[in-house]
């Protein structure tokens, strides 16, 4: 068996790979913020909407593969309650609440826009850390028209844990999102250059008992 040392290592490298995301620009149209089990996404997308001074906030999310067992209402509703609380006003919101997964994400919300006349041109994603990545490689594939940039907090993965994550449930995720970046490079996703190194922690991650969201390849 792996010493908890050496798949801590792992843990970390996969968490601050995925994390990685440029500085945005200073103003943008729209936040989109991706449902997730993590509801700290929403205080993420209001900072960013008070902040850069943004006119739309898009509540994205029903319920997912992470979310079907945890949530009695879709992510998009919770976040937008969330968001609410922490001073958003309602008519600037939009929620949806069908997308089941991050493709559907960015194209149920541009359906949801584009019946209301709303094109934007920059946008922001607010998600989890270690979405980061596959957030922005997932909507600038479905959505080009919008450049977008990615708001997330800058934290590590001992303190996200620290927060109440539960390790072994972020580190599924964190390997079923990897895995993702190649398999749905030139899809579904932008491409996004993996170091060797990244890919191997996460295959002795997977080995060790977290690939419950591996996509076996046919």
């Amino acid at each position: 068996m792996k010493l908890w040392s050496e798949m801590s290592e792992d843990m970390n490298s996969l968490f601050a790979f995925l994390s990685y995301a440029e500085e945005g620009p200073d103003a943008a149209d729209i936040v989109l913020a991706m449902g997730s089990q993590d509801l700290t996404v929403a205080d993420t997308a209001a900072r960013a909407f008070r902040e850069k001074n943004i006119k739309w906030l898009v509540c994205s999310g029903g319920l997912g593969k992470d979310t079907a067992e945890l949530f009695h209402e879709p992510e998009g509703v919770l976040y937008g309650k969330r968001c609410m609380a922490l001073g958003v006003p309602e008519d600037r919101l939009i929620i949806e609440r069908r997308a089941a997964n991050s493709g559907e994400n960015f194209l149920f919300s541009r359906a949801m826009l584009e019946e209301r006349g709303i094109f934007p041109k920059i946008g922001i994603i607010a998600c989890k850390p270690y979405m980061a990545r596959r957030a922005w490689a997932t909507g600038t594939k479905q959505w080009p028209e919008v450049r977008w940039s990615v708001a997330r907090p800058k934290i590590s993965f001992e303190a996200y844990i620290a927060q109440g994550n539960d390790v072994t449930a972020t580190v599924e995720l964190m390997v079923g999102d990897l895995q993702r970046l190649r398999v749905y490079a030139g899809r579904f996703q932008e491409p996004v250059e993996v170091p060797d190194s990244v890919w191997a922690a996460c295959e002795r991650l997977a080995a060790a008992g977290y690939g419950r969201y591996i996509i076996r390849e046919s």
